[in-house]
């Protein structure tokens, strides 16, 4: 029988992890247009409408129904407005372990928003499903995203050559395919003692551009 995550929500200070809707079709079309987004993530480029309503009714409730993973929405609290989308791919319900990555639209960056849901998911990953590892693959030259990894307490495990595929913007303005590294990165249940605390006296979910 192949195991599943439940279809839930995870609140945090600011922040509410939902099921990605039919709402949030207007907030990822203009996330998926940030030039961020469009060079260090595999979303669709252009992204239409009709590539958010895959994601939303036929992509993320697959993932989920096949035991693969489960899409996020990262909201806000107290406007309810869509800061990012979450997902995790890629489990192995045998080994206990999942794959993470974050994408932080435009507009919510600077806020520390993708170490707060990340951190949150990880701690349910591992008291209430009880995996025992999360990895998070990061390009070599996306150093926000790897700020996110190293706020939540992960440790760096090497470099996977030639690995990920990334956009690069020419002078003319079109997009090219460019190969480039991986670094691999895990995160253990006791990885994440005290890192609740350090983001606590750090100020809490210190600000930078964190966005994958």
């Amino acid at each position: 029988m192949t195991s599943t995550f439940p279809n839930i929500s995870i609140s945090t200070e600011r922040l509410v992890l939902r099921p990605l809707d039919e709402d949030d079709v207007p907030a990822l079309i203009e996330t998926a247009a940030d030039e961020q987004v469009t060079a260090w993530t595999s979303v669709a480029h252009p992204f239409a409408e009709a590539d958010a309503l895959r994601w939303i009714t036929e992509q993320a409730p697959a993932e989920r129904a096949a035991g693969h993973g489960i899409d996020f929405a990262v909201t806000e609290f107290l406007t309810q407005r869509l800061v990012g989308v979450l997902q995790l791919r890629k489990t192995n319900w045998h080994v206990r372990s999942t794959e993470m990555s974050y994408i932080i639209a435009p507009w919510a960056r600077g806020e520390g928003y993708a170490s707060e849901a990340a951190l949150a998911t990880a701690q349910w990953l591992f008291t209430d499903q009880r995996l025992e590892r999360i990895e998070l693959r990061t390009a070599a030259d996306n150093t926000a995203a790897q700020q996110v990894a190293q706020k939540i307490g992960c440790i760096s495990e090497g470099v996977l050559r030639g690995a990920s595929i990334v956009r690069v913007r020419a002078e003319n303005g079109t997009w090219t395919e460019a190969r480039t590294d991986y670094i691999v990165w895990s995160l253990l249940p006791e990885d994440l003692e005290g890192a609740g605390e350090q983001l606590a006296e750090s100020g809490g979910y210190a600000p930078y551009a964190d966005w994958n």
